[in-house]
């Protein structure tokens, strides 16, 4: 693999889990990073359809075994930064826990991913981003009036999740270049979630937020801001909050004379205004809302799947998406004009690269040869 990107010559080791401490370290990888993947011994996987593993080697130790967990100590000892998203208290009982890492490696930044986080009541239960965003008040906003609905995984997993414990990481590692100091990122879901709801809270604040789901701006409630069935069974999105943009849709739409489509934010017109908006969209397919709409000021998508997503001209136009050994994946992100990340490679097989990581970290041949022998890998 080659390295590219702002992160070129930055070591990473992760413990091989789920979800979203495998997508942050994706994201450091594809920003030039050296994350090598800790696999347990016999794990299987591999290949460019683990979207979620690209980008890294991989290496394999018994860590039922003390060769093993020194083998991953000295690691560490080289590493700027690490990554596992085990439950509380399961990395202390392996032998590798903050304490004894950071006694080897003090500049290190010991990064872990949990839904509840490292204390309190839930700290040890069993969760998912369900769960999460629940207890954060972000799902109770979500969906229609009549129940709530999960928005895949997005919010919680990775919004909250990966992408505070990537942000902590790169703080943390400005913070040790800077001091030689290391430390611990507990980045938990429930935390990033509930600053992910920090608007909402704005808006609340100032009371321009009800607890009333589906009744709010933003949320499905304005009939400007919403999705709408076309004569073809598929959907497209508005949302023109602006009054020149408003504007617009109107008279695009053939509305603009219409007396209840006018005081766009007099929630007392809302119902009249969402069935203007359901019969006009029904009068033409999805296609063709986009020819007439696309590209104006109306703020204004068609729904696309993800297959539709990919073949759309703009999101071709700028590479969003790549293709590995056939497997379409979203290209790296942010973008960077001086050095650009790129994907280092598929997701690799477990333990292929053990012998080689240890080379490149800093182990000798002898070392190598001693630790093969006394079981620490495979």
């Amino acid at each position: 693999m080659k390295s590219h990107g702002p992160l070129r010559g930055v070591k990473a080791a992760e413990f091989v889990g789920l979800g979203p401490a495998p997508f942050a370290a994706m994201l450091l990888s594809d920003l030039g990073a050296d994350v090598i993947r800790i696999d347990r011994p016999g794990a299987g996987g591999g290949g460019a359809a683990e979207v979620l593993a690209r980008g890294r080697r991989s290496a394999s130790f018994d860590l039922k075994r003390a060769e093993g967990v020194e083998a991953c100590l000295r690691l560490i000892e080289a590493a700027d930064l690490l990554i596992e998203g085990y439950r509380p208290g399961v990395m202390e009982r392996l032998g590798l826990g903050p304490d004894v890492c950071l006694k080897r490696n003090p500049a290190l930044v010991y990064g872990r991913m949990t839904g509840w986080g490292q204390h309190g009541p839930l700290a040890h239960a069993a969760g998912h981003d369900i769960n999460y965003i629940a207890l954060t008040g972000a799902l109770h906003g979500i969906g229609p009036a009549d129940h709530p609905v999960p928005p895949l995984n997005l919010v919680g997993d990775f919004g909250g999740g990966s992408l505070y414990l990537a942000l902590g990481l790169l703080a943390g590692l400005h913070h040790a270049k800077a001091t030689g100091e290391g430390q611990v990122v507990d980045a938990a879901i429930v935390d990033g979630t509930a600053s992910l709801m920090s608007a909402i809270h704005q808006l609340a604040a100032l009371g321009l937020w009800s607890n009333e789901r589906g009744a709010n701006l933003l949320d499905g409630g304005a009939p400007f801001y919403g999705c709408y069935e076309c004569a073809d069974g598929k959907f497209v999105a508005i949302g023109p909050l602006e009054s020149q943009f408003y504007a617009l849709l109107l008279d695009k739409l053939g509305l603009a004379d219409d007396p209840a489509m006018a005081e766009p934010y007099d929630q007392a017109r809302w119902p009249a205004m969402r069935e203007a908006f359901a019969r006009a969209f029904k009068t033409k397919t999805r296609d063709e809302w986009t020819e007439i709409l696309e590209g104006t000021d109306v703020c204004f998508a068609p729904v696309l799947d993800a297959d539709e997503a990919r073949a759309h001209p703009h999101m071709a136009a700028r590479d969003v998406f790549a293709e590995i050994d056939g497997v379409s994946q979203a290209a790296p992100a942010p973008r960077f004009s001086k050095t650009p990340g790129a994907i280092q490679g598929p997701a690799p097989k477990p333990g292929a690269d053990t012998e080689d990581v240890l080379a490149d970290w800093g182990f000798s041949a002898a070392d190598i040869a001693r630790l093969r022998e006394a079981g620490a890998f495979g």
